[in-house]
C-alpha cells in the first residue's frame, strides 16, 4: 500500500472530479501513491469518468453520506501514513504536494498543512481561519460586516489568508483551515478519531482543528502550496440544502466548543438564530 493516499468525496461534480485527480497525479509524479474516491450517490454520472484512471479506487456509495462520514469512510480502507484530502473541484499546482509535506516534517507538532486556495479569478481565498466566535457571524467570510469593513481587526483575525500569503516562503500556525485541500498526518487524524461524523457538510474542519488543538497539534497555512478551488460545485446542486446544512453544523459546532451547557440561554439562542438566518438565506436564494 502506498504512502500517500489523495482522498476525493465526489458528489456531482461534473468533470472537474477527472482534473481534480489529473492534477494531483501530475503533482505526485514519480511518488508512491494512490486515490480513493468517494462518490456519495451522484445522479450526474460524474463518478464513471474516473474509472479508467490508474492508482484510483472508487468507492460508490448508495446514498449521500455527507463529507465527513465518506472521508473517514476512504481512510478506513488505506494504511497511508499522509491523507491528501481535496475536493472535486481542486486543481492542483505544480509543487503543492512537496510544500505541504516539507511543512510537516520540519514541524513535528503540524498535524495539518494546508494549501493557499485560489478562486477562479486567481484571487486569494479566505481559507486560513481564527477561532470561530460568536462574531464570526458578522465578520466571518459570508458576514455583512467583513463586506462593509474588510481591513477591520475583526474581520483579519477571522479571514486570515490573505495577511499570511504575504511570506509565501515560509508556513503559520492558524486556528483552522478549509477542508477543501489539506495533508493530514495520519496518526494525528486516527488519534482524534478522525472527522466527527455529526456534521453532515461544513464547519467539520474546523471541529476536527480544534480537537487537534486540544492535543497541542498545530494546523499550518502553507501559501507557498497553491491549489485552485472555484468552491460551491457540489453544494450548488442542492442550494437550499446546502444552507440549511451550514447553519446546522454551525450549532453543532457553537454547542460542542463554545456553550457546551444545553441549559445556557445563549445555546437555545444560537440555535433559534441559525435557524432563522439559514431560511433567510433560502428565501434569498442564497
Amino acid at each position: 500500500m502506498s504512502d500517500i493516499a489523495v482522498i476525493v468525496v465526489n458528489y456531482n461534480a461534473g468533470a472537474l472530479l477527472r482534473r481534480c485527480l489529473e492534477s494531483a497525479a501530475a503533482d505526485l509524479r514519480g511518488r508512491d501513491w494512490s486515490a480513493i474516491v468517494v462518490d456519495n450517490a451522484s445522479s450526474d454520472g460524474s463518478a464513471k469518468t474516473v474509472e479508467d484512471l490508474p492508482r484510483t479506487r472508487l468507492v460508490a456509495n448508495a446514498d449521500n453520506r455527507g463529507f465527513g462520514a465518506a472521508v473517514n469512510q476512504a481512510v478506513r480502507l488505506t494504511t497511508a501514513q499522509r491523507l491528501w484530502l481535496l475536493n472535486p473541484d481542486c486543481e492542483v499546482q505544480e509543487g503543492a504536494f512537496a510544500a505541504l509535506e516539507a511543512t510537516l516534517a520540519t514541524h513535528d507538532d503540524c498535524a495539518i498543512a494546508a494549501p493557499q486556495l485560489l478562486n477562479a479569478d486567481g484571487s486569494i481565498q479566505a481559507s486560513a481561519r481564527g477561532e470561530p466566535s460568536a462574531m464570526t457571524g458578522l465578520f466571518g467570510r459570508h458576514g455583512l460586516f467583513a463586506k462593509l469593513f474588510p481591513r477591520a481587526s475583526l474581520t483579519r483575525r477571522n479571514l486570515q489568508a490573505e495577511d499570511l500569503s504575504a511570506a509565501a516562503d515560509t508556513s503559520a500556525v492558524v486556528d483552522w483551515v478549509m477542508g477543501a485541500a489539506m495533508l493530514i498526518r495520519r496518526d494525528a487524524f486516527d488519534s482524534v478519531g478522525g472527522f466527527d461524523e455529526r456534521y453532515f457538510l461544513y464547519w467539520e474542519d474546523a471541529d476536527l482543528c480544534r480537537r487537534l488543538r486540544n492535543r497541542g497539534l498545530t494546523t499550518r497555512y502553507v501559501p507557498g502550496a497553491r491549489v485552485r478551488h472555484p468552491g460551491g460545485v457540489s453544494a450548488g446542486t442542492q442550494q437550499a440544502f446546502a444552507t440549511r446544512a451550514f447553519h446546522r453544523s454551525a450549532y453543532i459546532y457553537y454547542a460542542t466548543h463554545v456553550m457546551p451547557s444545553p441549559w445556557h440561554p445563549a445555546r437555545w439562542f444560537a440555535k433559534a438564530a441559525l435557524a432563522l438566518r439559514a431560511e433567510w438565506r433560502v428565501a434569498r436564494g442564497r
